[in-house]
């Protein structure tokens, strides 16, 4: 068994695909793709499905990938609360956590938390929460080196 994606709903797909893009390098699987009809709606259980739907990489990364999807009816939710049970967040590891909140937030993010060490003086591990523009908590690290 293995992860082979992890999917957001968006509310405008080609915005938070360009954020994700531009705040950690993520690039296209494949084309954009619109998804309908029959199929699909017997799949994701939900009736009249039209989906638009963007695959992002890592760069150099063949595992795992973003699945970003636009459905073309959606309901809306309040932004999420970091203690709020179901999903919570991506973690990703940086190389340097104080530049990516920089971009992050030049990107249209948002700073969630502050930064903390998990380590030590001699070995810090440096994490922070951070909201992309849709509001999705982000996770960041930055272990010791």
């Amino acid at each position: 068994m293995k992860l082979l994606h992890v999917s957001l709903t968006a509310r405008d797909a080609d915005a938070l695909s360009a954020f994700y893009k531009r705040a950690f390098g993520f690039v296209e699987r494949r084309p954009p793709k619109r998804l309908s009809g029959e199929i699909v709606s017997r799949g994701n259980g939900l009736p009249n499905s039209d989906i638009y739907a963007i695959w992002l990489n890592l760069p150099d990364v063949q595992g795992p990938f973003l699945e970003i999807l636009a459905y073309s009816k959606t309901l809306e939710r309040p932004k999420p609360a970091v203690n709020e049970t179901g999903y919570a967040h991506l973690a990703f590891e940086v190389d340097d956590l104080y530049d990516s909140i920089s971009t992050v937030v030049q990107s249209g993010g948002s700073l969630q938390g502050e930064v903390t060490n998990f380590g030590t003086q001699d070995q810090p591990h440096l994490i922070v929460y951070v909201r992309d523009p849709e509001g999705n908590i982000l996770e960041l690290e930055q272990p010791a080196g």
